[in-house]
């Protein structure tokens, strides 16, 4: 194109063709032909009266700028236009928040809520909040490595129904195909963004049709910026498609959104300053905490201390509740009884025998949804087992033991034509299924047949119909699983980057499939193989399931690191952390005094010198003396270690770098390991301050050594806030508090366990909530018993309460020992005056 064209709006055909020379599109709906349609729908409504005032005063500045018939300094009029903006926020913020509930009304949808402001997103967080409805939150101070997690929670957790996201912060990348509605609280300049954030949930995965909700308010910058979207459209859909295109959306019945007129004005968050007692907790109200009547009251069980913060727990938890037509039972309830449930299990619930097999001492029961179906009357009556005589539910299409179908008697009769003895064996094999495999958890056999046992990867051949009867019922069903394989034992190996579970089979051959545990618990095997069908083959998984979601995060992620290959998740922790060495420090922190005498030693025993960095000063010359280094910090020849250590105990505690150790070679070496770095003399001259480690796993095992807020950071991250004793999600209480208004903390706090902490702790996190009122990170090891300056596997989260449980229980002890130890030190034995001089 020549330099002198100017391209106006009227070339936009011509420079379509010329872009259609160069470039290649394909379009999402060329490409992903059977995803469901958008469906747009504009919300249109009027502000309240006192919603818009401080709105109305900058619409009259506008009209006066643009009226000046001198030119208004472009700063002037962005400063105006990015105001008004927020005010928008504020002024349609109450109007959202009842739209919100509203949605909220329908306890089976899940939608997403879109806004650009902090204030906007914080009060359709306070909608939510108030209608007690779980929640996820992504905006700018999310960090990316938890944003997953929220993801997760919002797609697998049926109880978090709401996900409130920023346009910019969540707008992309980002899989919510869990929604069927978006709503835009807000609007955004750039077209773009706007369809990129109606795609989170229309993108594949998605099997409903996706209602898209822009709540427009009249007499504000939102019909000014739906017209200015819709003109950006037409300019890049003629420019890119060769069409004009716009954010086609119908027009909803403004009788129907009428309440929104009448919405409450809200204004954001109050200021801490002049709470009064009706806000903060007094002294008479943590008194009655302490009433001497309940000395005399009976104890509550653990079970009856339900609080708020109780709703955090995973929805796996929440659905122990019975149905409330004992006659109707869940089909969902029906389907985890007869896929997740261990069938010796079942058996030791439903008949008394004289197996004294139990399960699993110290695990609970998993799934929960069976205590429903167990406390419900099931209409009927039972069935019995043509092939190994066990009674059944009337529900149960086939047999939870053998997997027989129920009706087909003809295999009964089929069994009875062999000789006695083969009978008499396989009932007793058939009494005895329960064996335990290399000292692992019980497993469940189906009952064995005279036929010989066939290998893992092998079909085993079914039984074959040699009285000639009319097939069954479930006659199709055993069919098909007499061709699938049956195996006796799995192997698992876990993804060290992802949350799936890999499958070999006994001999260590890989099957090619994975799973991923949570979708076990929620019942869905789509990704494992027809196989998997079969009951016996899905026993093993489920009892897998158990087994690893026992273990905390922390010792998942063990596992997940050393990629091993094993059969039990709990055998193959306890044989990583034999292998592994113990550390024994007392210091619960790596100081810049600790690396000072590290390099010095290591300088000591192998020569070269030491030198001091710094992220801001680059190191001196080699050349100059040791006096001079010991008072500035520059680099210099190592000469005496004795009086250099002396004097440096004081010195690189107050500076800002580190003493590090260079070899006789010239080469600086790790802070860490005390090893090269592998960095030449230029390189290291130049920026001596990225020359502090060997590799990025030696800077990041020293920084959690040395660094509490990385530290802190890197065990969030694995386990998201959750207390590793009580199993409360207090990062989760933390953010619901956070988000709430300042005149309802009061309450949330007061019906949670956040309630038995110290009143000034109560009230700092009704003024200033943070993170660290919550919960902390302690050493599994305590410090003074050897667990300082360790790595992640001797840490855990604790919420506040059950960490000053901790910690006063370990004061006592030191205590304990502290006095035992003056005892025998200064203790007189009395035996010496027994001993004849």
């Amino acid at each position: 194109m020549p330099k002198d064209t100017v391209m106006h709006v009227s070339d936009l055909n011509e420079l379509h063709q010329l872009l259609s020379d160069i470039m290649i599109r394909r379009l999402k709906t060329e490409v992903l032909t059977q995803l469901p349609p958008k469906i747009r729908q504009r919300i249109p409504f009027d502000l309240p009266s006192a919603a818009a005032k401080e709105l109305n005063a900058s619409f009259e500045e506008w009209e006066k700028l643009m009226r000046a018939p001198n030119s208004v300094a472009t700063e002037t009029v962005m400063g105006l236009i990015t105001r008004m903006f927020k005010q928008t926020a504020i002024a349609k913020a109450g109007a959202v928040k009842d739209y919100i509930k509203m949605m909220l009304q329908n306890d089976s949808l899940k939608f997403l809520v879109f806004a650009h402001h902090l204030i906007m997103l914080q009060a359709c967080t306070e909608a939510v909040i108030e209608n007690k409805t779980r929640y996820v939150r992504i905006d700018g101070s999310v960090p990316s490595s938890e944003r997953i997690h929220l993801v997760n929670q919002f797609q697998k957790d049926p109880e978090t129904r709401v996900a409130i996201l920023s346009i910019q912060a969540a707008g992309q990348g980002l899989t919510f195909t869990a929604a069927t509605h978006v709503v835009f609280a807000e609007l955004y300049w750039d077209p773009g963004h706007i369809k990129q954030a109606e795609d989170r949930a229309h993108r594949i995965g998605q099997c409903s049709s996706v209602n898209i909700h822009y709540l427009i308010a009249n007499g504000t910058l939102d019909p000014l910026m739906w017209g200015m979207l819709n003109r950006k459209a037409q300019v890049t859909g003629s420019t890119l498609n060769g069409r004009k295109e716009r954010l086609q959306a119908e027009d909803g019945d403004k009788e129907k959104w009428d309440f929104l007129q009448f919405a409450e004005a809200w204004t954001p968050n109050e200021s801490s300053e002049g709470l009064g007692n009706e806000i903060l907790f007094t002294h008479f109200e943590k008194e009655k905490q302490h009433d001497i009547r309940s000395f005399f009251l009976p104890k509550p069980k653990r079970s009856q201390l339900a609080t708020s913060c109780d709703e955090s727990k995973t929805f796996v938890e929440k659905n122990i509740v019975a149905p409330t037509d004992p006659g109707k039972i869940p089909t969902r309830d029906i389907t985890d009884y007869e896929n997740n449930i261990e069938p010796g299990a079942k058996r030791l619930k439903s008949v008394t025998t004289d197996d004294r097999c139990s399960p699993q001492q110290g695990q609970p029961p998993w799934p929960p949804q069976t205590t429903a179906l167990e406390r419900t009357s099931l209409p009927g009556k039972n069935w019995q087992c043509g092939l190994c005589t066990y009674i059944n539910n009337t529900l149960l299409p086939y047999c939870e033991m053998c997997g027989n179908p129920q009706g087909s008697a003809d295999h009964r009769n089929c069994t009875q034509d062999k000789n006695k003895n083969e009978k008499d064996a396989s009932q007793e094999d058939t009494s005895k299924n329960i064996w335990t495999n290399s000292g692992c958890e019980k497993q469940v056999l189906p009952p064995s047949e005279p036929e010989p046992v066939a290998e893992s990867e092998e079909e085993i051949p079914g039984i074959e119909r040699e009285d000639g009867l009319s097939p069954q019922p479930g006659d199709e069903w055993s069919q098909r699983s007499d061709t699938l394989p049956v195996y006796d034992m799995l192997m698992f190996r876990a993804s060290k980057h992802t949350d799936r579970i890999h499958l070999y089979t006994k001999d260590g051959n890989q099957m090619n499939c994975n799973f991923i545990p949570l979708d076990i618990k929620l019942d869905l095997w789509e990704d494992l193989p027809a196989s998997f069908e079969l009951k016996q083959n899905r026993s093993l998984i489920s009892r897998f399931v158990r087994e690893w979601s026992s273990l905390t995060a922390m010792k998942q992620r063990i596992i997940r690191k050393s990629g091993q290959l094993f059969c039990s998740p709990v055998l193959a922790f306890e044989e990583i952390t034999k292998q592994q060495t113990k550390q024994n420090s007392t210091k619960r922190y790596i100081t810049k005094e600790d690396v000072a005498v590290a390099s010095l030693d290591k300088v000591k025993n192998d020569g070269g010198h030491v030198r001091l960095i710094t992220k801001e000063a680059r190191p001196q010359d080699t050349s100059t003396n040791s006096r001079k280094f010991l008072e500035e910090g520059a680099s210099v020849p190592f000469l005496n270690p004795c009086l250099a250590q002396a004097d440096l105990t004081v010195k690189p505690s107050a500076s800002k770098g580190y003493l590090q150790a260079v070899d006789t070679e010239g080469n600086p070496l790790c802070l860490r390991c005390q090893q090269p770095t592998g960095q030449t003399e230029q390189e290291y001259k130049a920026n001596s301050w990225d020359s502090r480690f060997c590799s990025l796993k030696c800077q990041e095992e020293f920084w959690i050594r040395s660094n509490n807020s990385y530290l802190r950071a890197k065990v969030f991250e694995i386990e998201h806030g959750v207390c590793q004793l009580c199993n409360l999600n207090a990062q989760e209480l933390f953010l619901r508090l956070r988000d709430a208004p300042k005149s309802q903390r009061k309450s949330l706090l007061d019906i949670t366990w956040a309630s038995k902490l110290p009143l000034e702790q109560l009230n700092e996190m009704i003024r200033t909530p943070g993170e660290g009122h919550f919960w902390q990170v302690d050493h599994i090891k305590p410090v003074f018993g050897g667990g300082g300056q360790c790595s992640l596997d001797n840490l855990q989260t604790l919420c506040t309460v059950c960490h000053r449980e901790r910690t006063a229980r370990q004061a006592k002890e030191r205590s304990q020992a502290r006095r035992q130890s003056l005892a025998s030190k200064h203790g007189a034995d009395i035996t010496r005056f027994l001993v004849k001089k």
